[in-house]
């Protein structure tokens, strides 16, 4: 996996400045909005089923600097992937405390996806304003439109979207500590959830391995293509991220 940072200094020695441009939009959404939005997803959820924990932690808030991670920021310029500083829940606060945490974990995904239709459809109705049509699965735009619609899909889809889109994703799956393996806890055994529990380095070391490897790189394109294509259908929109 290439260094962001490396990949950044590269375009500008090579005089791509539009693509180092959209590298530091990507990282800016990604830190300002995409992440601060999913933890408070998480301390919103938890505050309403009745864990007062993030709002006392002063973590009920949009505000990003109360969401990074100096450490998980640095990650992500350095290795590609990183994160922001979990929403501290307590379990105990909850009236059905597991069902309740996998709630308060799904919200982080859905709130990352409900971002994504949000830039498809600014980018829909933008398309619409500007004569966009849609036949036979493809995208028809006036010859005197063609660079703006283009722009549009580059910052609304393929950017915003897409980011959103990959945090979901890839929160959702199964492997703790990610969203996903709080949303499938309460179909566990107790058995199986007390040995993360007890194990959860190595099931985190574990993850670790997968994310540097290329092993996760293919079921994880093919799903946000799939995640995009649903998003795109009630938009009547065909599959923009294939």
């Amino acid at each position: 996996m290439s260094s962001p940072i490396i990949q950044l200094f590269n375009c500008i020695k090579d005089g791509d400045f539009l693509t180092a441009l959209l590298m530091i939009v990507m990282f800016a959404l990604l830190i300002f909005v995409s992440l601060p939005f999913h933890e408070l997803a998480h301390a919103f959820v938890a505050n309403k089923l009745g864990d007062s924990t993030p709002k006392w932690q002063k973590r009920l808030t949009f505000n990003p600097l109360a969401h990074l991670d100096p450490i998980g920021m640095g990650m992500m310029l350095i290795c590609g992937f990183g994160y922001a500083k979990p929403v501290p829940v307590n379990p105990a606060n909850f009236k059905r405390p597991k069902k309740d945490m996998a709630l308060v974990a799904r919200a982080g995904p859905v709130s990352n996806l409900l971002l994504a239709f949000l830039g498809l459809l600014l980018f829909r109705v933008a398309g619409w304003a500007l004569g966009m049509s849609v036949s036979g699965g493809e995208l028809y735009v006036s010859y005197e439109h063609v660079e703006l619609i283009n722009m549009l899909k580059l910052i609304l889809v393929d950017v915003f979207a897409s980011i959103n889109i990959g945090l979901a994703v890839f929160n959702l799956l199964p492997v703790f500590p990610l969203d996903g393996s709080h949303i499938i806890a309460p179909l566990l055994p107790d058995k199986v959830n007390w040995w993360i529990e007890r194990n959860q380095q190595l099931v985190m070391l574990a993850l670790l391995v997968l994310i540097l490897s290329p092993m996760l790189d293919l079921p994880l394109y093919y799903l946000r293509g799939l995640v995009g294509w649903l998003l795109c259908l009630p938009l009547g929109l065909p599959n923009l991220f294939f």
